[in-house]
């Protein structure tokens, strides 16, 4: 198991990329970083393409619910 396994992990899709093509993928998957400042400025944490964390508006995405194994998954990918 990764040692980053975390099944509290919350995820997001992005819905909008515009002005960030080679950062976001329109319709895939990230991982939150919790941020509570961010989350109070309107604004998310969530590891991009770079595979850095990066602050984007939080309209750009939709939170999801994830399964248990689907969240195992993620984590022996990251």
């Amino acid at each position: 198991m990764n040692e980053n396994f975390d099944e509290t992990m919350q995820y997001v899709v992005c819905i909008d990329n515009s002005d960030y093509l080679a950062s976001l993928e329109k319709h895939k998957i990230y991982q939150v970083i919790p941020d509570e400042e961010a989350t109070i400025d309107g604004d998310i944490r969530i590891i991009d393409e770079s595979g850095e964390d990066y602050l984007y508006t939080a309209n750009r995405f939709v939170y999801i619910d994830v399964p248990l194994a689907v969240k195992k998954s993620l984590a022996l990918a990251a």
